[in-house]
């Protein structure tokens, strides 16, 4: 016997891998070796007899293994004996690497990577206190919505989502967001993300130029960037996307993404004026993107509405609005929503169909329930509170530590912080040894499109930490900026 067999075979001698039959081992065994070349064309294999009394197995399973590689054309068999059939076999995925293959298309290559950390530790951004959710009640509704559904609805869910809960949606965003639109403008899609995705490749065409505020959310980026779209990313300042006349001359977006309401990650507001003139200057065909995100919580001013959106200021303006309900109930949720214009419905809605299977049927009647019995409502309002005493103690937190409250950005709304830190140390430095301490923290720089020094900081979400835990925690982060000015040499 050739050691090439007996190093193939080996496996078989190991008793401990009963589970698998001796003979559908061996068959598989040999079809690898076959596919990845390691038992040539033309190879010799032992009659079935002798392979039999080398590795202590009946014949009967030699035989069986023989037969069916013969009968799916991976050995030949003739009066000289069995071989190895002469196969247009490729060559292996290990060749391939070797000779630079690139696993990914040229756009995705290009994605940025984004380091999520865990999302269940201090100091992540966008993450709710779910420890405080009212799991009790949502559990109740689940099990509701279990005993009504049958197997056709669990086979498919209705196309835009279910009719309750795009009722109940509407309903919701017209009161709490002032967005002006009927149950069939609004579309359920798998999160957030889906909607992002699905506005990047149904709404423009490869090449189209998307204007994207700089710094920004890197998944909305990710997202123009994959359907193959230019991104120009354009400055904000305390007043949210800032766009000088040359640009609006010389590259007019096609899509136009704004975060008007909490601008992320530095947290402005989109002034009105600047909202209008946006609506005013999209050319025919454009459309705004308008991604609600954190808003909820209105610091600012407490026990007020959110700021409206554009959409309610001009209810017929080209504008998508997308938001989802995981940022606010919990990311495993995975339920999104599109809200469109009346007269991009039924395109709209066939294209969104065509595109991405709708499903979680039992999570959105529980949703629609969730949304209608004003839960939600009563929930934000518990946490508002909560969440404004923990923004107040992790800037007071900072001041300690840092000494730098005019450093501090955002706070408007949301669930996080910025802490700019302009001279250094470097923010992805601070943040890998603010892991080692087990403290999540994002770099500002990484919400930019070129990873500028400019955008040198940290953005610190007070969802998750508990208010008398955010001083200690602050401490350790100190703690991360001085191990990160040791390493880089830069000013603590």
């Amino acid at each position: 016997m050739s050691l090439d067999l007996e190093l193939i075979l080996g496996p078989l001698r190991d008793a401990a891998d009963a589970g698998e039959p001796r003979q559908s081992q061996l068959y598989r065994l040999l079809k690898a070796s076959i596919l990845d070349g390691r038992l040539a064309p033309g190879t010799r294999l032992p009659a079935s007899r002798q392979l039999a009394v080398d590795f202590r197995m009946a014949r009967n399973s030699v035989l069986f293994a023989y037969q069916q590689l013969l009968a799916e054309g991976f050995l030949e068999a003739d009066r000289q004996g069995t071989r190895v059939a002469a196969l247009p076999l490729a060559a292996s995925p290990a060749s391939a690497t070797r000779i630079g293959q690139e696993i990914l298309s040229r756009r995705g290559r290009q994605l940025p990577r984004i380091d999520r950390g865990d999302a269940s530790l201090p100091f992540a951004p966008g993450i709710a206190d779910l420890n405080a959710f009212p799991w009790q009640r949502w559990a109740k509704l689940l099990q509701q919505a279990w005993s009504e559904v049958s197997a056709r609805q669990l086979a498919s869910t209705e196309p835009g989502g279910e009719p309750a809960l795009r009722r109940a949606v509407a309903t919701f965003l017209s009161a709490r967001r002032g967005v002006a639109c009927t149950p069939e403008q609004v579309f359920i899609v798998a999160g957030g993300q889906v909607a992002l995705d699905a506005c990047a490749h149904l709404l423009a065409d490869e090449g189209d130029t998307v204007w994207m505020e700089e710094p920004g959310y890197p998944h909305a980026r990710n997202a123009m960037l994959a359907a193959g779209l230019r991104v120009r990313s354009v400055p904000v300042d305390q007043d949210g996307m800032a766009p000088d006349e040359a640009l609006w001359q010389t590259e007019p977006p096609r899509l136009l993404f704004l975060t008007p309401s909490h601008q992320y990650p530095l947290g402005s507001v989109l002034s009105l004026e600047r909202r209008l003139a946006f609506l005013n200057r999209l050319a025919p065909g454009s459309w705004l993107i308008e991604d609600d995100y954190d808003s909820d919580f209105n610091h600012a001013q407490p026990g007020a509405r959110p700021q409206p959106a554009i959409q309610g200021l001009r209810p017929d303006a080209p504008v998508i609005y997308v938001g989802t309900f995981s940022k606010l109930l919990y990311p495993g949720l995975r339920i999104g929503y599109m809200v469109v214009p009346r007269w991009a419905v039924a395109a709209l809605g066939e294209a969104i169909g065509t595109l991405y299977r709708s499903g979680r049927s039992v999570e959105q009647r529980a949703l629609a329930r969730f949304l209608d019995s004003g839960e939600l409502t009563r929930h934000l309002r518990r946490m508002a509170p909560v969440y404004r005493a923990r923004q107040q103690a992790l800037r007071n937190a900072l001041g300690v530590e840092f000494g730098t409250p005019e450093h501090i950005l955002g706070g408007q709304a949301g669930l996080h912080l910025v802490l700019r830190l302009p001279d250094g140390p470097n923010d992805v430095a601070v943040a890998r040894a603010a892991r080692e301490l087990g403290v999540i923290t994002r770099p500002l720089s990484s919400y930019y499109a070129d990873g500028t020094a400019a955008g040198n900081g940290l953005v610190l979400g007070y969802g998750v930490a508990g208010e008398g835990r955010i001083p200690e925690l602050v401490a350790r982060l100190r703690v991360a900026s001085t191990t990160a000015h040791a390493i880089d040499g830069s000013a603590p």
